[in-house]
């Protein structure tokens, strides 16, 4: 029979081996470099190589204890001879395996060399069980979640504080990065590891998902329900049992994590590096500020001994002038002093120029006023001309003297005239220029004729012209008729008005206020102007406003007020 003719040597789809005829193992036994087996209907090439154990006596002993009912109980890779390999075996070096297994244990072989099979019980089906799980990716996932010689253990808390972190910590770390979903996963490193590397490490583990599923562990089989309902009744048991599991694994791993964070020695190192760095911060900051306001206190030093400086400059040049002036006053006054001495050695020396019939001690005060009142130029002057023209030159200064003074007693005359017009004014005359004032603003045409013409109607005491308004109005500060100047001669002179109306009243008891009921025109007229003068803006306005308009108290303008918008509106009311 041909090879391609030959059936398979077993259907992995049932659990009894098929016995087949002696020319399988010669087959299997076969020397060829590559040795071929079929398995499913495929073809397999080996490559014969020397990774899988050397079968021992013991290894027989295990495969012989095996019961074919607890394959599920069974080390898989420990029946294929792969305990060294587990799940880093290749799927190549699992069919080798189980070839070298089959050559050795098949029972058509062991019977030729009168070994007893027991039949269904035979150890070999363990083989394929092995052979089937581990063959199937499926199956071998399932299995490598709860491979049994996986160790599960992770360190306590005594021992992360008393061992080596790295040393304890390390092979954990590596054994437990087989189950991650992902194709890398940081691994723990050494004291010199970077912070980046540290942090990818836990951030890596913190969210660290595990492929182990559990499913090999299911305790029952949906495939021997007997209902659809039976199937979905252990498909959620199933579930649930998995479901357990999962948490328990993931509780682990954290808990693996959280340890090794808590005791890691580098988050130490970094955490004080971290402090230190901050307290450089920190002081740096200080410094800067401390720096600053030193720079500022030197700054203001600089500046203030600048400031001193120029001062002690300035008080310096103003003292050299007082100096100087001192100086040339005292020089002045020397000179003077010499001058008049001077005048009077050659009055003296010449008998004062004296004639007959000239009267001595007029002459003799003239000379003395005339070194009081001359500046010491003048007086040199006047001595070079009395040397030259002797008594013509003192006559004709005396002369002078007196027009000089003639003149000077008529502008005192006119100023006391004047100062006496200004003074002439009464309360009435003062009110009065207020309100013409105030009638009669800047700008008006011949205003202060006006202001005169106005006071000179209403005045008791005579004519006043314009001159003499323009001059008491500038005497109450300034053209501002309603301040402090003309405030305070008001209240200097109210008590003395208030006694005159209180002799009147207590004189004649029966006499009734003049005062008008209604506002007459010119009331209403000063009334609209102080208005217009003194607008919202102006504080304590009705104070100001009253007081333009003598003959009314301030609540009597401001109800006139009142009175005049309410018949404004009522007319634009009607208008309406």
């Amino acid at each position: 029979m041909k090879d391609k003719e030959r059936p398979p040597i077993l259907n992995v789809q049932h659990r009894i081996v098929e016995t087949v005829g002696p020319w399988i193992l010669r087959y299997l036994s076969g020397s060829t470099v590559q040795d071929k087996c079929l398995t499913n209907g495929e073809e397999v090439e080996d490559t014969n190589e020397s990774f899988i154990d050397e079968e021992t006596e013991s290894d027989t002993i295990y495969l012989k204890t095996l019961d074919p009912k607890e394959w599920k109980d069974q080390d898989h890779y420990q029946v294929l001879g792969l305990s060294k390999l587990r799940y880093k075996a290749t799927e190549a070096q699992i069919k080798s395996a189980y070839r070298r297994r089959v050559l050795n244990h098949h029972p058509d072989k062991r019977k030729k060399l009168g070994e007893k099979v027991q039949g269904d019980d035979d150890y070999f089906t363990c083989i394929t069980k092995a052979w089937e799980t581990l063959g199937n990716k499926t199956k071998r996932r399932a299995y490598d979640s709860i491979d049994p010689k996986f160790d599960n253990s992770i360190p306590s808390k005594e021992m992360a504080k008393k061992s080596d972190f790295f040393q304890l910590f390390g092979p954990v770390f590596v054994r437990n990065s087989m189950w991650s979903e992902q194709s890398s996963v940081p691994l723990l490193g050494d004291i010199d590891s970077s912070r980046d590397h540290v942090d990818r490490f836990y951030n890596s583990w913190y969210s660290f998902n595990s492929w182990r599923e559990f499913s090999y562990l299911d305790e029952e089989d949906r495939e021997q329900a007997s209902d659809r309902e039976e199937r979905r009744w252990i498909e959620k048991q199933n579930r649930a049992n998995r479901t357990k599991l999962k948490k328990e694994e993931c509780t682990r791993i954290r808990q693996l994590v959280d340890l090794a964070y808590a005791n890691d020695p580098r988050l130490l190192k970094f955490k004080k590096e971290e402090q230190e760095r901050k307290a450089a911060v920190k002081q740096a900051k200080k410094d800067a500020i401390r720096q600053k306001q030193e720079e500022e206190i030197r700054l203001r030093e600089e500046e203030e001994a600048k400031v001193q400086k120029e001062k002690d400059e300035r008080e310096a040049v103003e003292k050299a002038q007082r100096n100087a002036l001192k100086a040339e006053k005292e020089s002045q006054k020397k000179a003077l002093k010499k001058e008049r001495k001077h005048i009077r050695d050659l009055c003296k020396t010449n008998n004062y120029y004296i004639q007959h019939g000239d009267n001595v001690i007029e002459i003799m005060s003239g000379v003395e006023k005339i070194c009081d009142q001359l500046s010491a130029i003048q007086l040199k002057q006047l001595a070079s001309a009395l040397q030259i023209e002797g008594r013509k030159a003192l006559i004709e200064k005396l002369k002078q003297m007196e027009c000089r003074v003639e003149m000077n007693n008529v502008i005192k005359n006119d100023i006391k005239i004047v100062e006496k017009n200004n003074n002439d004014w009464e309360t009435d005359d003062v009110q009065l220029l207020i309100k013409a004032v105030n009638l009669f603003p800047a700008g008006t045409s011949q205003r202060w004729e006006a202001v005169a013409n106005f006071i000179n109607q209403h005045s008791k005491n005579g004519d006043r012209n314009a001159k003499q308004v323009l001059a008491k109005a500038k005497s109450l500060q300034n053209t501002n008729f309603t301040d402090n100047a003309l405030k305070s001669e008001m209240n200097a002179n109210a008590y003395d008005q208030f006694e005159k109306e209180k002799k009147c009243e207590s004189q004649i008891p029966e006499v009734v206020s003049e005062r008008p009921v209604g506002w007459s025109a010119d009331e209403q007229k000063l009334l609209e102007q102080a208005l217009k003068t003194y607008p919202n803006a102006v504080k304590e306005r009705w104070d100001r406003i009253a007081e333009c308009v003598p003959t009314r108290t301030k609540k009597e303008c401001m109800k006139r007020y009142k009175e005049i918008v309410e018949i404004v509106k009522a007319k634009k009311a009607a208008q309406v």
